[in-house]
């Protein structure tokens, strides 16, 4: 894969808000976490249980930071805890709890009345969050996942460059009619087909800069459609290691077949894909853009340039048509990200990615590696 070929300042609180939302200095921060049992915020107990990292990178970095005046000039910083939801961009919880042990409500005492809302979670918050933006009109970040590596490396980039460099890839994979990804496992190909229709191409920038309201997601840097089909098959790792071919039709996975490991747990995924088909549907395809080490956590991982990803599920705040509510259950309204890179995919093989663009088809990635196309755009374009 395209290897990093740079060395990173040292993070700094000041220069990430300064230089994502620009605030005037009259903006209240909310920072948000989440626990098993919210509870535990109260007198900051959560801190004495070492296995919550990601929560202690919020209070020590974040929250503390913006109270020693490390951070930005802004008026002032809470912290508050929800309860986990379990899964990708579910729906948030209303009920929230204060270091002092109060209980409040996300809509009524935090949304409405905070200017800049940070999000850093164990699961991605970003879709229910940019929904809560829309509604409410406040800006914010999502940084679920946060661990040292990406404190140093990904949090610690000037997104001013991040955001350049994500337009000259954006502008020349706009408006493609469709992309073609050649992937290899236990020494056989299959291929997926991706319809973008010459929409707009997307990008996951960083910046936030109002006046209208917006949720970043940070570490960014992508190149990202809501595709309207695909079709085809690819291969797929559960977390556990299994693997299996997703058998792709009209814009969604229809059936898991094993290829190795637990049988049982491809069966789960075809229970759960009959039962509620919106979990298979392909909401996005999206593209790294940055020169970044693996950090082991995907928020990171697929902004890597060479990487590419696809997603299942919810799409709304993609831009796409798949809300919350056409899932048959609500605990299903994920938006699951399936990376494809050396680190988090070893036994599958990305041989090529191809777009139909202008008449013209083009290669983008071979072997997780940008191909000529992509090299030229960020060197002229």
């Amino acid at each position: 894969m395209h290897a990093p070929a740079r060395n990173f300042p040292p993070f700094s609180l000041n220069r990430l808000l300064t230089t994502v939302f620009q605030p005037k200095g009259t903006e209240r921060i909310a920072i948000l976490i989440d626990l098993e049992n919210p509870s535990d915020i109260t007198n900051f107990a959560f801190l004495k249980n070492p296995a919550l990292t990601i929560q202690r990178h919020a209070h020590d970095v974040f929250y503390r930071g913006l109270k020693e005046g490390k951070g930005t000039n802004v008026t002032g910083v809470d912290l508050f805890a929800y309860q986990i939801t379990g899964g990708s961009n579910l729906d948030l919880p209303d009920r929230a709890i204060t270091p002092e042990g109060r209980e409040v409500s996300l809509e009524k005492d935090v949304y409405p009345k905070y200017d800049l809302i940070l999000c850093i979670s164990t699961f991605s918050a970003t879709a229910p969050l940019t929904a809560f933006a829309k509604q409410y009109g406040f800006r914010g970040a999502t940084l679920h996942g946060l661990n040292d590596i990406i404190l140093s490396s990904g949090l610690a980039v000037d997104y001013n460059d991040v955001s350049k460099q994500a337009e000259k890839l954006r502008l020349g994979l706009t408006k493609a009619d469709w992309f073609e990804v050649d992937f290899k496992t236990g020494g056989k190909t299959y291929t997926l087909k991706l319809i973008c229709n010459q929409q707009e191409a997307q990008k996951s920038h960083g910046l936030c800069r109002g006046p209208e309201p917006d949720v970043a997601n940070l570490p960014a840097g992508e190149v990202y459609y809501v595709p309207e089909g695909a079709e085809g098959q690819f291969p797929m790792r559960y977390e556990s290691g299994t693997l299996a071919l997703m058998d792709v039709s009209g814009g969604r996975i229809q059936k898991a077949t094993l290829l190795q490991g637990e049988q049982a747990e491809v069966d789960a995924h075809n229970a759960k894909l009959q039962s509620d088909p919106m979990t298979g549907e392909l909401g996005e395809l999206g593209f790294g853009t940055q020169d970044l080490p693996v950090s082991g956590r995907d928020i990171q991982d697929e902004k890597v340039l060479g990487t590419m990803h696809v997603a299942t599920g919810r799409s709304d705040h993609l831009g796409g048509h798949l809300v919350p509510k056409l899932f048959k259950e609500a605990k299903n309204a994920t938006h699951d990200d399936i990376l494809f890179s050396p680190a988090k995919t070893p036994e599958i093989e990305v041989v090529q990615v191809r777009m139909q663009r202008n008449g013209r088809n083009e290669i983008v990635l071979e072997h997780y590696q940008p191909a000529p196309y992509l090299l030229n755009l960020l060197k002229n374009g």
